[in-house]
């Protein structure tokens, strides 16, 4: 039997107010499975969605029925994600989220930033790295990319294709802490502060280092 107007009025602000309750806890549970924004957002609006639909009188604890339906539905993505694989063309790298207000959120980003920084250094050559970083997270002309690694136009397209293979397969190296710290320091000075400049140093460093080895 249909409810009456009010009493379903009733119900979805219930049902609304329960999801803000737990949308923080959702959203950091998505974002650090998926290490990005807007589809931890997408992941919530689909669970948004279910939890309107579902019979919610069953549900005693909505926090935790709806981290499940969450972490369920983020771990969908995460299956198709690896169907597509082989066609990845994207970045590693978690997309920025505000965090200015959130202090728990901030620390959820630093970490997927910390695990993405580290697959970089596991799995490309640092020539592999200086072009997709630069190409993929900061933009930068193949030109420009050419001129830091010394090597022509073509090589550095070729760098940032052999990198996204690189980053698909599962062969890694051992990285050192502090390699991984001071990398991961200059692409946060340049991602947060705009500074690319240092992470072009370290980079320039990077290349005199492998060229005279």
């Amino acid at each position: 039997m249909p409810c009456k107007s009010v009493d379903c009025a009733d119900e979805l602000r219930e049902a609304e107010a329960a999801f803000h309750d737990a949308r923080r806890l959702t959203f950091k549970v998505a974002y650090r499975m998926l290490s990005s924004a807007s589809e931890a957002e997408d992941v919530l609006q689909e669970a948004w969605i279910r939890w309107q639909a579902c019979d919610r009188s069953q549900v005693r604890n909505p926090q935790a029925f709806l981290t499940t339906m969450v972490t369920r539905l983020a771990a969908n993505v995460l299956q198709s994600a690896r169907v597509r694989r082989e066609n990845y063309v994207g970045s590693p790298l978690p997309e920025p989220v505000d965090s200015q207000g959130d202090p728990a959120l901030r620390t959820e980003n630093g970490e997927a930033l910390e695990v993405a920084v580290r697959m970089l250094m596991e799995r490309l050559t640092p020539a592999e790295r200086v072009a997709y970083v630069l190409r993929m997270a900061f933009d930068y002309p193949y030109p420009q990319i050419a001129g830091i690694l010394g090597q022509s136009q073509a090589n550095a397209r070729q760098l940032v294709s052999r990198a996204r293979r690189h980053l698909a397969a599962e062969k890694r190296a051992r990285v050192p802490a502090a390699d991984h710290q001071r990398f991961l320091g200059a692409f946060l000075t340049a991602a947060r502060a705009g500074n690319v400049a240092v992470l072009e140093k370290l980079f320039e460093e990077e290349v005199v280092l492998r060229r005279s080895a």
